[in-house]
């Protein structure tokens, strides 16, 4: 019996671009190795409201809006929980079974979710803990402090933007991530532009900062009159950006964590 596979993150990017493209919705389901009806279904469904553009960021987020609306009965499925299981088993870490069984449909949780499953399992005097490579200490989170481990300090916030940005209806804003492939080693980086939904993409080496600088520079370079602010993901990747900042005359930002 073949099961159905969620359409990943990375594939609503590819879609958007051969879009822009120009490309059918038959020649992307065939480069994306899908049938022709899951992409005309993800295109007509996860659109944007207002204007019916398919913007990858935000169908995305459609996406797993509705997958947690139609969740019924228990949060996770047994058959989740055993899927981690045997891949805690392979010592596999939390971080490494979301980033691979969940772009894949397989998995729901997040890998917080995984390192609870483990605090209760360990409470109960199991012994999953043990197939951790690191010897964590599993505890509860404690509310009221906040861990500022990879935090950049000094960074503007999304709510600081220019008035006209949240309107879009002035070229030159722009949103900016990076995704990571099934197998956790490629990762690209997308560029959406808010008001016209044009998607430019870029190949990372690295999913660093100087790999996702100097991808930047290079769309900069192309596009950079068109390109007044970026706001950002709050990934690691994007702490130089001041670099970005001072080069190019553009200005950044950062999304809410």
């Amino acid at each position: 019996m073949t099961h159905y596979r969620q359409l990943a993150r990375e594939e609503r990017y590819l879609i958007s671009a051969y879009l822009k493209a120009n490309w059918s919705l038959r020649a992307i389901a065939q480069e994306l190795g899908r049938s022709a009806s899951t992409i005309s279904r993800e295109v007509s469904r996860n659109a944007t409201t207002h204007d019916g553009a398919y913007r990858p960021c935000k169908a995305d987020r459609y996406a797993r809006a509705r997958r947690r609306r139609s969740r019924r009965g228990p949060k996770f499925k047994p058959e989740q929980y055993a899927l981690v299981r045997r891949y805690l088993r392979k010592k596999w870490s939390p971080k490494q079974i979301v980033g691979t069984l969940r772009p894949q449909g397989l998995l729901d949780m997040s890998h917080e979710s995984i390192y609870r499953y483990l605090l209760r399992d360990k409470q109960a005097g199991g012994g999953l803990w043990k197939h951790l490579r690191l010897k964590m200490k599993l505890r509860r989170k404690r509310y009221g402090k906040h861990d500022w481990r990879g935090i950049l300090r000094g960074k503007k916030h999304i709510t600081v933007r220019p008035p006209e940005v949240e309107l879009r209806q002035e070229v030159g804003h722009w949103e900016g991530d990076t995704v990571v492939g099934k197998d956790l080693r490629h990762s690209i980086l997308t560029l959406v532009e808010r008001a016209t939904g044009l998607t430019v993409i870029r190949k990372l080496e690295a999913r660093n900062t100087k790999e996702t600088n100097k991808a930047l520079r290079a769309v900069l370079k192309k596009y950079g009159a068109r390109m007044k602010t970026i706001t950002f993901d709050n990934g690691t990747e994007f702490h130089d950006y001041e670099e970005i900042e001072k080069e190019f005359g553009v200005a950044c930002y950062f999304a809410t964590p």
